[in-house]
């Protein structure tokens, strides 16, 4: 099974498989051979077990994760415009290219932004310090900024 980015059940799938190459040998009168595949099964999933769960507890390394960072900016609908500039603006001197603009209608009187950025490592310092500057300009009610894995 594929869920995003992970795959599951593929040492059961690919156990099936062997148990079904390890039937065909035997019914094909080739027991020798249905015997050596059977012990090759069993040696792979027992022994290989330790690696996998040394790979699994393995600490991930965020500049080498695949993320999607946006930076969202919540202001009034009538400054909508000066903020989606404001926030292009700002993005664009740290050097974050924006892949899209998204606008969302909040609690009648607020409108937020989210800009999401292209498929580019963030510096989460850098980010605070765009995000900073955004909180700071007079039109902006919130500003803020998340990473996510992909989906």
């Amino acid at each position: 099974m594929k869920q995003g980015g992970n795959v599951w059940g593929l040492n059961t799938a690919a156990t099936l498989w062997c148990s079904a190459a390890v039937g065909a040998c035997a019914g094909a009168d080739l027991a020798v051979e249905a015997v050596l595949l059977a012990g090759f099964v069993l040696a792979g999933n027992t022994l290989l077990r330790p690696l996998v769960n040394a790979i699994n507890r393995t600490p991930m390394n965020e500049q080498t994760t695949e993320a999607i960072y946006e930076v969202r900016l919540a202001t009034h609908p009538e400054q909508l415009n000066e903020a989606r500039e404001l926030l292009t603006a700002r993005l664009e001197a740290a050097d974050y290219p924006i892949r899209e603009i998204e606008v969302f209608e909040r609690d009648g009187d607020m409108v937020e932004l989210v800009a999401t950025l292209m498929g580019t490592s963030a510096n989460r310092e850098e980010l605070d310090t765009v995000v900073a500057s955004l909180d700071a300009a007079e039109i902006t009610q919130h500003a803020s900024w998340a990473a996510r894995t992909v989906e």
